[in-house]
């Protein structure tokens, strides 16, 4: 079957590529396997509008007005492996046994987290174990917070910013900390520093209420901010032939200011192409990429 475009990832960056596609009449295929990275989270929050609401709702919400429009397909698959056509445009495997082709394909598949490897902090991602104070600092306002330091991949300076919703502990874990001037700044905010070894999380289910270090002491905490590492949730950029960037958590999808990647006709969106990111600006990125994939289509025709 051909589509004048199939989009790979199905969340905020894929779906609002696929509206500006859909209202400009072109056939879209989503291909999505239900599983986007913030589906932890209860609840969405600075989102235009969305203030408040869960994740999957607004996911379920913008599909279903996608639907609305006649040139829109959905398939739950996965795309395992991609090729360039001779004649131009892409073919793609399904897992469910399907082949499509389409004249642009656009990767909005997304990141995958890497967690540190610390007993208790799986279960509460997304809870009380947070990526970003703007998404979820509001709810922990004034309680006792903590930063899980990551040396050469996070600046000492985040605890700072941590400690503008409430008294902070950053957590080096047993590893090597910031230098004296970084430590003169926390110290002058209030953060405490503790260096000790990470045993484990604790707290009732998702919920968390401190820290166990390994010589016993148990620091009191509600929250724990990470910054965990991340890696494609999918192989396919990389065997289209699609360049990286090394950004401060993983690797970055490439891609000009119009959204295509290194491999022309393949376009990058949302948190595989962002070097930081949220659903607001994973949004934006997927509207930008779905603009410049249909003037692609008028233009260079």
């Amino acid at each position: 079957m051909r589509h004048d475009a199939l989009i790979v990832g199905g969340s905020f960056a894929g779906l609002s590529a696929a509206m500006q596609l859909a209202r400009a009449r072109r056939k879209v295929c989503v291909v999505d396997t239900g599983a986007p990275r913030n589906r932890f989270a209860a609840a969405s929050h600075g989102f235009f509008g969305q203030d408040g609401v869960p994740p999957l709702k607004m996911i379920a919400d913008a599909r279903e007005k996608l639907l609305a429009y006649p040139s829109v397909e959905f398939v739950e698959a996965a795309v395992v492996d991609a090729g360039a056509e001779e004649a131009g445009g892409f073919t793609v495997s399904l897992s469910n046994g399907e082949r499509r082709s389409a004249g642009k394909l656009l990767l909005a598949y997304g990141v995958q987290d890497g967690l540190p490897e610390i007993s208790g902090i799986g279960e509460r991602w997304g809870s009380s174990v947070l990526h970003c104070p703007y998404c979820h600092g509001y709810e922990f306002s004034e309680r006792q917070l903590g930063v899980l330091y990551h040396h050469g991949a996070q600046p000492p300076d985040h605890a700072l910013l941590i400690a503008e919703w409430g008294p902070t502990t950053l957590f080096l874990n047993g590893g090597e900390g910031p230098d004296a001037e970084a430590r003169a700044k926390l110290q002058a905010r209030g953060v405490i520093i503790e260096p000790g070894r990470i045993a484990g999380l604790e707290g009732e289910g998702q919920e968390l209420t401190g820290v166990r270090i390994g010589d016993g002491r148990l620091v009191l905490i509600e929250a724990l901010y990470v910054a965990p590492r991340t890696r494609p949730a999918s192989p396919l950029a990389e065997r289209l032939g699609c360049a990286f960037d090394d950004g401060p958590l993983g690797k970055v999808l490439r891609v000009d200011a119009m959204k295509m990647t290194t491999v022309p006709g393949v376009y990058g969106a949302g948190d595989l192409a962002m070097m930081f990111s949220n659903a607001t600006m994973a949004s934006a990125d997927g509207l930008m990429a779905g603009v410049s994939m249909h003037r692609s289509m008028v233009f260079d025709a």
